[in-house]
């Protein structure tokens, strides 16, 4: 890796405020609704949240085909922003980018979205385009992955990575199920790019990573059978309708450490010699089961939890935000960390790194 740059849009409210909103669209102004959502709020272990529009008009939004229009303009906005800061960052021009993945699971667009950026912001002609969706929460750690694979068949090319996702706009204002209300208190909006070279460009280049860039060593996944319906969208003519079964949590717990033990094992590593774990914020039960399942002392995830407070779930994107704290305050040279992050599938994506 070279660069990661991250965004949110401009439209930040508190929780009690976005839950207030809630209270008079999904569940009405009974008494029942408002204790109900009360105690889901102060369970949800978020404080703000960033949204694509203003909450009046997110409420407006009854409509699949003006939302989804609201979601590619903002995408393209806030996609345009994370990819010109990261190339910069990195000292990359757009033209000198090979290949580009780009993740996102909250609208539709087709041509996709890296294909309508690639022209705004200078990349060749001849670029690469990898769109992936489907992989849900675990988009930003599978994009790492498939980042890293193609850099080692492509050693001296660049690539970028682009995730952009926009829940507030995939929100179903009228469905009353526990689902989508959990879903209403947790998610929000953000973007994230990252940009690496492979192997071969930096012995042509001499180009160097700068302080706290990590190296992509090694990635694992793990697809549980017989899970679809746990987590992922029911998509009809209403849109983007969540399916988010209680079980992540105990699915999580049951499938996340055999996971971690094949990827470390690979290297001879434990638990126990990762400096850095760097987590999918997908909420307060989903990162108890992951310290338990794991046995993290206490502060491990404090950065995970910081960013699920500070900005909520954002999908695909928060593993990405939680990567970019780390890099800020990287661990000690020659440390090993473990990007984690689960998605429909029910799908475990692992990414081991090295500072």
């Amino acid at each position: 890796m070279r660069a990661i740059r991250t965004a949110v849009p401009p439209h930040r409210f508190p929780q009690e405020e976005i839950m207030e909103a809630l209270a008079g669209t999904t569940l009405g102004r009974t008494l029942t609704g408002r204790q109900m959502l009360r105690r889901i709020q102060a369970n949800a272990g978020v404080v703000t949240r960033h949204f694509a529009r203003p909450l009046a008009e997110l409420r407006a939004l009854t409509d699949f085909t003006d939302a989804n229009r609201v979601w590619l303009d903002t995408a393209l906005e806030l996609g345009e922003r994370v990819l010109t800061e990261a190339l910069e960052t990195a000292g990359v021009r757009p033209g000198d980018v090979d290949a580009v993945i780009s993740t996102t699971v909250t609208g539709l667009a087709v041509p996709s979205l890296e294909a309508r950026l690639a022209h705004r912001i200078g990349l060749r002609p001849d670029v690469r385009r990898i769109p992936l969706f489907g992989n849900g929460c675990a988009g930003g750690a599978a994009g790492l992955a498939r980042l890293r694979d193609y850099l080692l068949g492509h050693p001296g090319h660049v690539a970028v990575l682009l995730s952009v996702e926009l829940c507030s706009v995939a929100y179903q204002m009228q469905d009353t199920s526990m689902a989508n209300i959990v879903a209403g208190s947790l998610f929000g909006d953000g973007a994230a790019a990252v940009v690496a070279t492979g192997a071969r460009w930096h012995r042509d280049t001499g180009g160097e990573d700068g302080p706290g860039v990590p190296e992509l060593v090694d990635s694992h996944s793990h697809l549980v059978p017989d899970t679809e319906e746990a987590l992922g969208w029911e998509i009809g003519s209403h849109g983007l309708r969540i399916l988010l079964s209680p079980e992540v949590p105990a699915l999580t717990a049951a499938h996340l450490p055999g996971a971690v033990r094949e990827l470390l094992g690979r290297h001879a590593l434990t638990p126990e010699q990762v400096a850095a774990w760097i987590v999918h914020g997908g909420g307060p039960k989903v990162l108890a089961a992951v310290e338990h399942a794991l046995g993290l002392p206490p502060h491990a995830l404090e950065p995970t939890r910081r960013s699920l407070a500070e900005k909520g779930n954002l999908s695909s994107a928060s593993v990405l935000h939680v990567l970019q704290t780390f890099m800020r305050t990287p661990p000690a040279e020659g440390s090993a960390g473990v990007i984690a992050a689960m998605g429909p599938g029910f799908s475990i994506e692992l990414v081991l790194t090295r500072w």
